[in-house]
């Protein structure tokens, strides 16, 4: 259960929650408190936990293409 989606007041609004959800289909979840910046990359999986994460995914990214033109060079 996600405290960001339950202290938004959203848990009522949205289908279902994605962190209960990927658990229940056998996913690791990696999380950080509520409201922290937390991204990370899994392969070619990049994302983050919340809109004050957009930096640090956007980091990810940026990294995973330098990494790829690393190797197509």
């Amino acid at each position: 259960m996600s405290a960001e989606e339950d202290a938004a007041g959203l848990t009522q609004v949205i289908p279902f929650q994605l962190e209960s959800r990927v658990r229940e289909l056998g996913a690791r979840f990696e999380g950080a408190p509520a409201w922290t910046a937390f991204a990370v990359r899994a392969g070619q999986l990049i994302t983050g936990q919340n809109p004050q994460s957009s930096r640090k995914v956007a980091d990810l990214v940026l990294a995973a293409i330098a990494e790829r033109s690393a190797v197509a060079a």
